[in-house]
């Protein structure tokens, strides 16, 4: 099999569709499955570990971290018509995936598209709202031309069939249990943050308006009230709503910055308790990384995190978007120490079953029932 990959989003950058994309890529590789990706350059390195060809790209307004690619059609036909694709995944809606879309319109190779953003979901924190229905019209479109659409979750997969998109399949998403690890839990890490003898809370992903962190911001104030310096929050990542954190949370708040690779797997087995707000997830890659790492999860009840977090089993789901259901429920895990240990067991236990393989192995299993109505389709004619 050879796979055509299209995405408008790849490393440097680091998010959830770079995460997978990788992953998949050494799948590919380490099952000899030939592939290629094709996405945007970038002004800050290019990774050459992977077979890849970049295009011409300009930052995005609202996120200057990613980029919008201008594709050279010439240069991308001569490159597929030497690749001969069985099959082109096209990972991202913008203009990357649009050029791969119309390639394989144009030349008979079936098409399979994945929802991984709540974009719409996102104009609203941007003062965007009234383009919502202008991007769902697009987004509608786009995805019913491919053969197949895939989502990371059952609770993404029922968004997308009342939008009007209804031929979905699952696409879930795995964990390197290995490297995010309870073992990794660091007690030095602890003290240079000055933590040692705290009850962490840890937030991880980007910090911007759409993760809910003016939720996260009034639920840790009033349990900081109540609690001081028992309790300690941490915050990784990077982005524009950093400085309203520093300004409005409590002063003794850490924020690490943007971490990667063991660190950031140090600063997740490190912590006690993680908190995810944000009600905009597709899938929410960051709440299995905590959970491998053996930290229960407290999560907004609402997108893709609601499909990971079992309530009282791995951890907490509270209403989204409900500063005082999320106050309760850190609340709930500082005073009761037997239910945060057995969810932290049950958490870690959650990231072991998700392997990467099985999740990849089953996708394997998706293209090869496309490929297979594909000649059927062309016997029958």
């Amino acid at each position: 099999m050879k796979v055509a990959i299209f995405t408008d989003t790849f490393l440097p950058q680091i998010n959830g569709v770079t995460n997978t994309l990788s992953r998949l890529s050494e799948y590919y590789e380490a099952n000899d499955i030939k592939y290629l990706i094709f996405a945007p350059d970038s002004d800050v390195g290019k990774n050459t570990n992977y077979n890849i060809h970049r295009f011409f790209s300009i930052k995005f307004f609202l996120y200057p971290e990613c980029r919008i690619a201008f594709p050279n059609t010439f240069r991308l036909n001569a490159l597929l018509f030497d690749f001969k694709p069985d099959i082109i995944q096209l990972m991202t809606e913008f203009n990357m995936g649009m050029a791969g879309l119309k390639y394989g319109k144009n030349h008979g190779v079936p098409t399979v598209s994945n929802y991984t953003t709540n974009f719409c979901q996102y104009l609203n924190y941007y003062n965007l709202g009234f383009l919502k229905n202008y991007i769902w019209d697009y987004m509608r479109w786009f995805h019913n031309q491919n053969n197949l659409t895939l989502c990371p979750s059952e609770e993404i997969k029922l968004y997308l069939k009342n939008k009007g998109i209804s031929n979905t399949d699952i696409f879930s998403r795995g964990i390197d249990s290995e490297k995010f690890n309870p073992k990794l839990r660091s007690e030095n890490l602890r003290k240079r943050l000055g933590v040692n003898d705290k009850l962490v809370f840890l937030y991880v992903g980007r910090v911007s308006p759409e993760k809910d962190l003016d939720i996260l911001i009034d639920a840790y104030t009033k349990v900081y009230n109540k609690y001081g310096d028992k309790i300690a929050l941490v915050i990784t990542g990077e982005g524009p709503y950093l400085n309203r954190c520093k300004n409005d949370l409590p002063k003794d708040t850490i924020f690490t910055g943007f971490k990667k690779g063991k660190k950031l797997a140090q600063i997740y087995a490190s912590g006690d308790i993680f908190v995810f707000p944000s009600s905009t997830e597709t899938f929410g890659n960051v709440v299995l990384e905590a959970m491998a790492s053996g930290i229960p999860v407290i999560g907004a009840d609402a997108g893709g995190v609601k499909n990971t977090i079992e309530h009282k089993i791995n951890g907490l789901k509270f209403k989204a978007r409900n500063a005082n259901e999320l106050t309760n429920s850190m609340i709930e895990l500082i005073e009761d120490e037997d239910l945060r240990n057995t969810l932290s067991i049950n958490a870690r236990n959650t990231g072991l079953k998700r392997s990467w393989n099985k999740v990849f192995s089953r996708l394997m299993d998706t293209y090869d029932d496309i490929l297979l109505n594909k000649k059927n389709s062309i016997i029958s004619a």
